[in-house]
């Protein structure tokens, strides 16, 4: 089962969550994913699911410093074919 969560800090000042889908991760790194699907420029954290809150009604609330996204940061490109292992 996956568990692993791509997280970073949207435009709003709130928090975006990713979750790969078990197909990417059987074919990519779960940084591919992350350098692929979170903007260009953008620093994100590889997290796990259970550290996501489970209450969707408080979701807009939910913040991030980031100062704590340092597992990478989204590339300029959107294909896998581009991404670096």
């Amino acid at each position: 089962m996956l568990t692993l969560r791509i997280i970073y800090k949207n435009e709003a000042g709130g928090v975006s969550v990713i979750i790969p889908t078990p197909e990417a991760i059987a074919l990519y790194s779960i940084n591919a994913i992350a350098q692929k699907d979170v903007p260009a420029g953008k620093p994100y954290k590889i997290i796990d699911a259970a550290d996501v809150p489970t209450d969707r009604s408080l979701r807009d609330a939910w913040t991030v410093d980031e100062a704590d996204l340092t597992d990478g940061v989204g590339a300029m490109w959107n294909t896998f074919d581009e991404v670096q292992p």
